[in-house]
């Protein structure tokens, strides 16, 4: 019962707020327990000062911010995307811990290490002549690793233990489907703890989840040029189509800049990533990833219940990464 932003960005006083005020109005502030219900008015104020004062700046962001919406290519083939930017759905919201702690960024890191040692026993130390290890370096550089880490990740992989890429499926809350990327030296140990963890918390593991994802070529990029000019959505579509690419998304990254996601098939990744190099933009990571093929309405419960799910799986070593088709 607290004040809010209603659908048209008016403020709605609360049902306490406007009692007090009511009372107030009757003269109660002439008196001592009128001096009380200032305070308390004062106090209800402050503590909803805060969530009101944002509530009016998002009333007052700039149309030209949401004005790329509804923009189409001109090209029949090419699919663009209508969703709006992540971080601006329940979903995004929920499922992402904005601001990863030290203990999660460590995991990070060490998750990053070893998917180095595991490139690196594939293809070789040398990032030139191993483009997932250059690729994967780029990453790690995205997100700050420290370049004594990453050196130290590369010298160790001929000590390492082999690992294995598993992928496992699995059904989250709400009818949501999970794909589940790991590299691990045992594979019964990580599918037997993978599915206690799901099995607690209302998942479990299954066939028929990767029928609703389509694996595709991502490749991510600033939305500036090299030249430090913004690249708007209008002008991404038509660089998308240059470079060969499927569809280009905006979203943002883990750290909460906004960046282009340009989709394409598999085979074409490299192509495409090369192209769009040549164009002027300026590459953060490129790869491969499950993309939903289906999505699903989850409500509040089911959402919250999937949200703590995926906490638990990712803070899991072998993980690498979680796929989702919740909207």
């Amino acid at each position: 019962m607290r004040s809010g932003v209603g659908g048209h960005g008016v403020l709605q006083p609360s049902f306490v707020t406007r009692a007090v005020t009511w009372r107030l109005n009757r003269g109660w502030h002439r008196s001592y327990h009128g001096g009380r219900m200032t305070s308390a008015l004062n106090r209800i104020c402050s503590l909803y000062r805060t969530p009101i004062r944002r509530s009016l700046l998002r009333c007052q962001e700039p149309l030209e911010k949401w004005s790329h919406l509804g923009t189409c290519s001109p090209a029949a083939d090419f699919h663009s995307s209508s969703v709006a930017p992540a971080g601006h759905n329940k979903w995004s919201k929920v499922k992402h811990i904005k601001g990863p702690k030290d203990e999660a960024r460590a995991r990070l890191f060490a998750k990053l290490s070893l998917m180095i040692r595991a490139v690196v026993k594939e293809g070789g130390p040398n990032p030139d002549s191993n483009f997932h290890l250059s690729q994967l370096i780029e990453q790690c550089r995205q997100r700050n690793m420290p370049k004594s880490s990453i050196e130290t990740a590369i010298k160790g992989a001929d000590k390492a233990k082999p690992a294995a890429y598993a992928l496992y499926e699995g059904r989250g809350p709400g009818g949501s489907s999970f794909l589940i990327e790991a590299l691990t030296d045992n594979n019964k140990r990580s599918y037997s703890d993978l599915k206690l963890i799901m099995v607690k918390n209302g998942g479990l593991m299954c066939d028929g989840a990767r029928h609703c994802f389509d694996k595709k070529g991502v490749v991510m990029v600033q939305t500036k040029d090299r030249e430090g000019n913004p690249v708007l959505l209008e002008r991404a579509l038509e660089l998308a189509i240059e470079a060969g690419a499927e569809d280009v998304q905006e979203t943002e990254d883990d750290e909460e800049n906004y960046v282009y996601r340009y989709i394409c098939d598999v085979p074409s990744l490299h192509d495409v990533r090369s192209n769009l190099v040549s164009l002027g933009l300026v590459p953060i990571s490129s790869g491969l990833e499950f993309l939903p093929n289906i999505k699903i309405n989850l409500s509040d419960t089911d959402m919250e219940s999937a949200s703590q799910l995926l906490e638990l799986i990712n803070d899991q070593p072998d993980v690498m990464r979680v796929y989702d088709n919740i909207e």
